[in-house]
Order: C-alpha cells, then structure tokens, then sequence
C-alpha cells in the first residue's frame, strides 16, 4: 500500500488503497467444498427460479446452473415443507455427480432456516424481515423499549446460530434496502447506516457465540445506495473491531437485457474497482443460468488487474464514498451546472451520412409530418470528427468538430470546436462553448489557473489506464485541489470487445464516477478499431449510444425513460416474470422517469420496490396486488386485468401519457 494511501485511510477506511488496485483480504469462510474469501477466487453464484418443492425441475435446473460456471446454489425455502425438501435436491445432484454447495433462501420462518442449516452448506437470513417486521409504520422507540426489542432477536437468532455451528454450515447475513424493518427504519431512517446497522445486530450476537462463519451483503436496487452502504460496512466493521467479513455482491432487482447488466455492472463493478467482493450475484429477470457469465466477466476482469500503470497517490480525498455530493460545476451553455449530465455520441466513423440518417443517435426524422422526434436514447451531442455532418441537424442536437476542421469551417456558430490540451494556448475559441481534451497523464502539467479563470470550456477527460474509473477519480481530485470549477465530460474508448463486455465495462468505469458525484456528461468511442463500412459501424455507435444513456439512467443521475424494478424471479413467484415483465414494458416503456416495480411475491413486495412509483405484486395464484409508491390501492385483480388497472393508476394520478409513434 501506498504510504500517503494508508495515511488516508483512517478518513476513508473502506479500501486498501483509492489509486492503487488491491483486494482486500478477509477470513476464509467455509461452504462445503468451495470456501470464500482470503486468498480464494471471486466467486459466481446465482438462485433457482423452479418452485423448491419440484425436485426434478430444481436439480434439472441447478444443473444447468452449475455447467455454467455457478459455483453456489440458492434455493428459497419460505416454509418448513421447501426446507425439507433441500435434502431430496442435494441428495439427486450428489447422485448424479454434483457436489456444488446450496444455499437455502430464508426469509420469514426462523424455523425453516434451522432445519435447512442441518441440510445445506449455507443458510442466508434477511435482518430485515427474519425476526422484525415490515408495516411501513413509524415507532418512537425509547432506549429501554430498543433494547428489549434486540432481546426479542436474540432469542428468535440464537438457535439459528447454534446449529450453524454444531453442523458446519455457512450464514449469509443478507440486509435489503427495500426490506428493513419498521424498527431500523425509525431509528436510523431510509440510509446506509440503517442498512449496515440491520446486519451488525445480527453480527453482534454471532460473535458474541464465537460464530465467525459468515459473509454479509448490503444490496439494493438503487446503485447509489447499494455502493454507500457496502463501504460504511466496511469502514464500521474496521472501526469497530469486527474480523474482516467476506462480501457478497448484488444489485437486487436489476432487471433484464441490457438495462439489468448496465445497472448490475455500475453497482458491482464500483466496488469491485476498489478491490471489495468475495463472490457475485447478478440478479436478471432471465433464466438464472443467464446470469452466470455476466458475473464471471466483471468478475475475470480483475485476474490481472493489479499490474495496472501506476496512479499518483492521493493524500486527502476531497469526497465522501458514503454518501452522494455532486460535484460543483459552472454551468457552459447546457453543461454543468444544474443540468443534468449530457450524451455525446461519436459519430466520426460514420462515412458520407447520408440525411437525414441519425437514427443510430436516436434521432428520427418523420416525412409525415416532416419533422424530427426523438426517443429515450436522443443524444445531446455528436462528435463528428474531421467529417462534419453535411446536412442541418434537428432543434436541439448540437455538434463538435476537431479544432482543425472547425477552424475553417463555414458554419463556426452552430458547431463547437474539440481542442487538445496542447493546442488551447494557440487555438481560436468558440464565444461560447469549446470542448478541451485531456488525458490523465497531461493532468499534471496544465496550468489549471489560466484554465479555470475561462468560462466557455468544457473538459473531455480520458485515460489509458487499465484502472480506468481511480485514474479518471483521481483527475477529479486533481481539479478540486486546483479549485477548477469547469464542467468534465467522461471519456471512455475501448479496444474491440464483444458487446455485452462493453456495455459491462463502460458502465463500472464511468458509473463508478457517476455514484461518486463526479461527470457532467458522458462519451463513448473507439479505439484502434478497423470497422468497415457504415453497416458495421453504425450498430457500434448505437450500442454507445444506447449505452451511455442507460449508464446515467443506472447512476440515478439522468432518468430519461421508464425504470423496471423487476426481481429475477424464484421458486416463491406467482407468475411469469419475463412474460409478465415484457408485458408491462411494451405499454409503459414510453413514460420517460416513471418507475415501475414488478414483483413476483409479497416477500419481494412492497419492500424490494420501495423506490418504485408504482407496484405489480403477486399476492396469490392469479392474482395481484397494484401500489401506489408503498400505499396498496388496489387488492386481488385478476392477473388477466392487471396490466390495465395499473396503467389507470398511472393515469389517475396524472403521469399517463399516450405513446407517440416514433420510427424505430
């Protein structure tokens, strides 16, 4: 570690080091014949969908897992008959050559939990919901009637606790953000710290049995939380003497498709950057053996990561990691400032576009009415490179040029110059906007005062560094000691990679920025890549494109299109989830910021979805029940009308909108 790095750690205390790539090292926990932690790989897992009490279906299915890479098998177990069945499970997979450990999924019945610790390697427990409850209500507890309160889980969690140890078995402490209990939620409120402080009780009691074989996990469907609440763990387990616990990471509810890997990658790689997580879960509303090589490929990133170019040391952070502090900037034209954080597209490779050809930035022109539209993905920006577009541009989408063409170019006041650091001394400037180029390395060789005192720049910052997101953090830094108020564009260009490592890559590396306050805008490109043609480089700048917005839209920064809050599904779940999930978004996908939880059990529910607007629960065989924010409005409807009582909640209370139809 580097030595002004262990100086600040006693301010930070959440990693080894913020410029220097090191896992941090934890006690080895035991799960059957696969252990955690200390020296051993990351870890992948993922949990069956299959109702528990099909034993076939769920060996079938763990099977399936496991041959793609799962190292640990969840299963729910909400009652004693699921919980009996485990030993059925794991003894035909042991049949049949298996030898993966299980896991049982615990959640209301502390006794399913004790018996599924005498059957499977692991047990994880909910703090939130094991032995409290969830009403929503608000409760002034006065110090006596607290303690008497953690009494109460003392002796529901102490036998829990006992059989782990007598049996060998493993316990996730596993604390929700959606699911804390109306006791944590009135002492300690909707934070981090009521998250971390749910596991802790339950900590506290282990140790207290000299039970140390535990991971803990801290997850959320909120990026920002999630991210928060997993460094104040680490920093308070240090601060308080606890052993070093290993991490298990997960964003709950990310969804599916592209959005549940961007959202799962901006929450799981920013921690894995900082060297914290001892084993994955990527949570899809997809078949679980989907889910397991996205999680190897965040994971297998870091096989090599620690021989990354050395980044300068930082002495005294200028931010929090616990909390989000949006950088200030000074707003240049539409950037910085308040605004949200903008999109710039590189449409540089583009060869001849041909008007009025932008649809691959999410621009579409309507020969009826003769208009332009945009959809969710509208770029703000397109660089164009040294071929400027040869046709006008649509209202509102604004391009820049490098500084050699635009220099000589005939239209200097609707388009905006992008200048190399080494070129500002020298270069003629746009009255109101120039975009100014850096890397990492040059950062410490500018002269940030001439730099600051202008007030029609805009930085694009970018780095080489295979540590990309702490060398790009440490850039900020850099600026907030030169007291640089500019607004910094993220830049990230990537070697040729398939299109689901990009879309993983891109999102740790700047979503990581983006969590921690710092970006005004985002931007995506090439490097040394040889594409041919528009046919092939057209779908490469949609997918940046595409990206980039869905990045932002992760980060909690820039919500521009509808948010699915939809669980992976599991053996509790009352209906189809991906059926029911593309239902949902085919007829709201056009209501741009709204949030939609999608649920497919009451244990998933009103707690999972708490950052929902609206709620699509299963309450029973057929049935649902539809929220409004945490508030029921509408019990048992047949799941045959459910989507349309939905969209009449929506509608009642105002943020209906009819879809327009855009050319896709």
């Amino acid at each position: 570690m580097h030595t002004a790095d262990a100086a600040l750690l006693s301010k930070i205390n959440f990693c080894n080091s913020l410029t220097s790539y090191s896992r941090r090292k934890t006690i080895e926990v035991t799960i059957g014949d696969t252990p955690m932690g200390a020296h051993h790989p990351i870890r992948v897992q993922s949990m069956t969908t299959i109702d528990t009490m099909d034993t076939m279906g769920s060996v079938e299915q763990s099977i399936r897992m496991i041959e793609a890479g799962c190292e640990y098998v969840r299963i729910t177990a909400p009652s004693v008959k699921e919980a009996q069945n485990l030993e059925a499970i794991k003894k035909e997979l042991v049949k049949r050559g298996y030898n993966t450990p299980l896991v049982a999924d615990i959640h209301f019945t502390p006794n399913a939990a004790e018996l599924a610790a005498r059957i499977v390697e692991k047990v994880r427990v909910n703090p939130g919901n094991y032995a409290d409850k969830k009403k929503f209500e608000v409760i002034d507890y006065t110090d006596d009637a607290y303690q008497q309160e953690l009494e109460r889980i003392r002796e529901k969690f102490i036998p829990l606790v006992k059989i782990c140890k007598e049996y060998g078995t493993a316990m996730r402490i596993g604390t929700n953000h959606g699911s804390l209990s109306d006791r944590i939620m009135s002492r300690y409120g909707d934070t981090p710290l009521g998250m971390v402080e749910s596991a802790l009780e339950f900590l506290r009691i282990a140790e207290e049995l000299n039970y140390y074989n535990i991971v803990l996990s801290m997850k959320s469907s909120n990026t920002q939380v999630m991210v928060q609440a997993y460094r104040l763990l680490v920093k308070m387990l240090d601060d308080e003497g606890f052993k070093p616990y290993p991490l298990h990471l997960g964003v709950t509810e990310a969804g599916e498709a592209e959005d549940g890997r961007i959202k799962s990658a901006v929450g799981i790689g920013t921690l894995l950057e900082d060297g914290l997580g001892d084993t994955v879960r990527v949570s899809l509303t997809e078949e679980p053996e989907l889910e397991l090589p996205v999680a190897s490929a965040l994971v297998e990133r870091y096989d090599h990561r620690a021989r990354h170019n050395t980044i300068v040391p930082v002495e005294n952070p200028p931010y929090s990691p616990f909390e989000y502090t949006k950088r200030h900037s000074q707003e240049v034209s539409n950037i910085g400032g308040d605004n949200v954080p903008r999109v710039i597209t590189d449409i540089s490779r583009l060869q001849n576009p041909e008007y009025p050809d932008l649809k691959v930035t999410g621009h579409f022109y309507l020969p009826e009415p003769d208009k332009w539209r945009m959809n969710d993905y509208g770029t703000d920006y397109v660089y164009s490179g040294s071929t400027p577009v040869p046709f006008m541009l649509p209202n509102g989408l604004r391009e820049i040029i490098d500084y050699a063409v635009w220099v000589n170019h005939a239209d200097q006041k609707n388009t905006y110059p992008l200048i190399d650091i080494n070129d500002l001394s020298i270069a003629k400037l746009h009255p109101e906007l120039n975009f100014v180029q850096l890397s990492d390395e040059e950062a410490f060789d500018v002269d940030w005062k001439m730099l600051a005192a202008r007030k029609n720049i805009v930085l694009i910052i970018k780095t080489d560094n295979a540590h990309a997101y702490p060398a790009l953090r440490r850039m900020f830094f850099v600026l907030e000691d030169a007291g640089v108020k500019l607004p910094v564009i993220i830049r990230r260009d990537f070697e040729p990679i398939s299109d689901d490592k990009l879309m993983l890559f891109a999102s740790t590396d700047v979503g990581g920025l983006l969590i921690d306050g710092y970006g005004d805008g985002i931007m995506l490109g090439w490097a040394n890549q040889t594409l041919e043609g528009n046919d092939a480089v057209k779908p490469q700048i949609k997918l940046y494109n595409d990206t980039s917005f869905g990045i932002l839209q992760a980060a909690r920064t820039r919500m521009s299109k509808t948010e699915y809050i939809s669980c992976p599904s599991c053996g509790r779940t009352l209906f189809d989830l991906q059926e029911t999930t593309a239902m949902i978004r085919k007829r709201t996908d056009h209501l741009k910021g709204v949030k939609i939880g999608i649920m497919g059990c009451i244990v998933n529910g009103p707690g999972e979805m708490a950052d929902a607007d609206y709620g699509y629960v299963g309450s029973g065989k057929g049935k649902i029940t539809l929220y409004k924010g945490k508030e029921v409005v509408k019990r048992s409807v047949a799941s045959a009308k459910a989507v349309d009582e939905l969209i009449e909640i929506i509608r009642d209370d105002g943020r209906w909108t009819d879809p327009e139809k855009v050319e896709a």
